[in-house]
């Protein structure tokens, strides 16, 4: 009997015993409260006040469902694969890059395919859905769709019919004693004249090295018609090969008229031309008796998610937040940047921008950046003879050898 007393005194201690572990495990997670997230943006300098408030928008909306530190920090789009390739784990959770960059990021396990990407892919347009994906599977989001370069001219001295071809927009230019400009030391503007041509540049299989064929000695436009018709270019006195900032600063002195440019000029230009401030796609060109209307690279801005982050998810809710219809926007409104998003590129405030106008109508004549490195070198060399009238006299079939040799060099 006692034996039956003891054990039951027994049982009845160890579940008060338990049940106050319970109790205090529970009130440990109760204040423990919602989950810690920490998260690390990066973007451009001149995005920071845009950046922050939609950090702050992301924050209020997502209120309650974690304990959010989320910082902007600023790193260049253009050098960010190589500084997040540096150290994976200790790079932004979030971060915008340009396009170019996204085989590199995937190849090296930085960014994974995106769990929504039908989604994503219904709400932008279809170019920049393309420049976000490798192999069928969507590995960014679409940020903008205004990486490009059109013509701004000022509508005080060139006609409307004018701006349509290199010809009359040089005319007008030099009858002025005025200047069209083009950057001839970037190869990224110089792709303009080869683009349109039949004459190919591109990446090869490995993802790494180029194949050129700028150089062709036969068929209907040659690679020394194309050089002919940029010698006869520099040669006119309405044109000049200045720097982007050579030609902004034209713009506001005066000594310029016209020049291929983006959207990053946009509203300094208008500051200074105001209602005489024109954007159009780019004009054709004279080349080997005809007109080839000129080419343009293209590109967009994305947002990647660190495959590395502690908090992938949020990472990838933060990412969609920054490129939702709302944001892009409020980007077009404070920043002056084209949208990805369909329904705001569709937008009667993206339809009154000329710039962006411009772009997307020389959109139609444009490719996706898809070179590898040596690409750069070898025509800004080239580009460079011709715009200073080929001093040495060199046999323009073998300065293109060389370029297309250099461009495919392995």
């Amino acid at each position: 009997m006692k034996k039956r007393i003891c054990g039951l005194l027994l049982g009845i201690l160890c579940t008060v015993a338990f049940t106050g572990c319970g109790l205090e495990e529970k009130t440990e997670l109760e204040n423990t409260g919602p989950q810690k997230v920490e998260l690390v943006v990066w973007g451009a300098e001149e995005d920071t006040e845009l950046m922050n408030q939609i950090i702050e928008g992301f924050q209020t909306n997502y209120q309650g469902e974690a304990d959010f530190h989320i910082s902007f920090e600023v790193q260049g789009e253009s050098q960010c694969k190589d500084v997040l390739l540096g150290g994976l784990e200790d790079g932004a959770d979030v971060f915008t890059f340009a396009d170019d960059q996204l085989s590199a990021l995937a190849a090296a396990g930085a960014v994974e395919p995106i769990g929504n990407a039908d989604e994503i892919g219904t709400k932008n347009l279809s170019s920049t859905v393309e420049a976000a994906t490798i192999n069928n599977q969507l590995y960014a989001y679409p940020l903008t769709a205004d990486n490009g370069y059109f013509l701004y001219y000022n509508k005080q001295y060139i006609t409307g019919e004018q701006v349509k071809t290199l010809d009359g927009i040089l005319e007008a230019a030099a009858a002025n004693g005025k200047l069209f400009t083009m950057d001839w030391s970037s190869a990224w503007y110089v792709y303009s004249f080869f683009g349109n041509t039949g004459l190919q540049v591109g990446l090869n299989d490995d993802g790494i090295t180029n194949y050129c064929t700028w150089n062709q000695a036969d068929g209907e436009i040659r690679g020394v018609d194309v050089a002919q018709a940029m010698l006869r270019i520099a040669e006119n006195p309405g044109f000049a090969s200045c720097t982007d900032e050579e030609f902004l600063s034209g713009v506001k002195d005066g000594s310029v008229i016209a020049g291929v440019s983006g959207v990053w000029n946009s509203v300094a230009v208008r500051e200074v031309w105001g209602k005489n401030a024109g954007a159009a796609k780019l004009p054709t060109y004279s080349c080997n008796d005809r007109q080839i209307q000129m080419a343009s690279f293209s590109g967009c801005k994305l947002i990647g998610v660190n495959a590395y982050s502690e908090h992938p998810e949020w990472g990838a809710r933060l990412a969609e937040w920054i490129t939702n219809e709302e944001n892009q926007r409020l980007r077009f409104e404070m920043r002056g940047q084209g949208p990805s998003n369909i329904a705001v590129a569709d937008s009667e405030e993206i339809k009154q921008s000329e710039a962006i106008a411009a772009l997307l109508e020389q959109s139609e004549y444009s490719q996706l950046q898809r070179v590898g490195g040596k690409f750069w070198d070898p025509v800004s060399k080239f580009a460079g003879n011709m715009a200073a009238g080929n001093p040495s006299g060199q046999n323009l079939q073998e300065q293109l050898d060389e370029m297309a040799e250099g461009i495919s060099a392995r």
